[in-house]
């Protein structure tokens, strides 16, 4: 099995297991054994899952502004930890290749391997949903036609970006392309960085 298929795999597994109880404030249950490669893919994924629903429920028309406010911080700290988790999963690569002798005109890729699985993972939650919305009962016909066909636009594109990580992979491995490791380097959450929170600080 192929780190894509096995990561498609994972996915949907955390995908189905937040879908049982389908709340926001389930808990996690990991069942991979913690800080493997397995565990992280699992925890990202259910990451993504909750902050996909807590987008849906803050643009509730009617939904209290406090109450909005808290949704807000609470997607900002989920981001955080994605960002934490995806640098996880390029250090798991990092040192799986770090005894590869990369080709003196060795490309460098414009996204690390981690960021490619961290749009494989945001995809296998759009195709779960548009699935849903391409059968649902209550829909019309002229919804569940759009609804398929955005569907099979969907499931090209888990084809197609499946195919590009695993040629980044096999070309990182044989020399071709140099693994970097990169910070985000988020500032928006740090009180030494972020202007209006130290500025803040600084008046107390």
């Amino acid at each position: 099995m192929s780190l894509t298929e096995k990561s498609w795999e994972i996915f949907n597994q955390s995908v189905n297991d937040y879908h049982i109880n389908d709340d926001v404030n389930s808990e996690e249950n990991n069942p991979f054994q913690a800080n493997s490669l397995e565990w992280i893919l699992y925890s990202k994924n259910w990451i993504d899952t909750v902050q996909w629903h807590l987008e849906d429920i803050i643009r509730e028309e009617d939904i209290d502004p406090t109450e909005a406010l808290k949704i807000k911080r609470r997607i900002d700290k989920l981001n955080q930890k994605r960002t934490d988790l995806v640098e996880q999963i390029d250090f798991w690569f990092y040192k799986n290749f770090e005894n590869i002798t990369s080709d003196p005109n060795a490309r460098i890729n414009s996204e690390t391997p981690a960021w490619c699985i961290d749009r494989f993972s945001i995809l296998s939650l759009k195709i779960y949903h548009m699935s849903i919305e391409a059968s649902r009962e209550d829909a019309s016909e002229e919804h569940k036609l759009q609804c398929s066909q955005k569907l099979n636009v969907l499931l090209e594109q888990k084809k197609d970006l499946s195919t590009a990580i695993d040629q980044l992979l096999s070309d990182i491995e044989n020399g071709k392309v140099k693994m970097k490791l990169y910070k985000q380097m988020k500032m928006y959450n740090d009180e030494s960085l972020n202007p209006i929170l130290y500025q803040k600080m600084q008046k107390k």
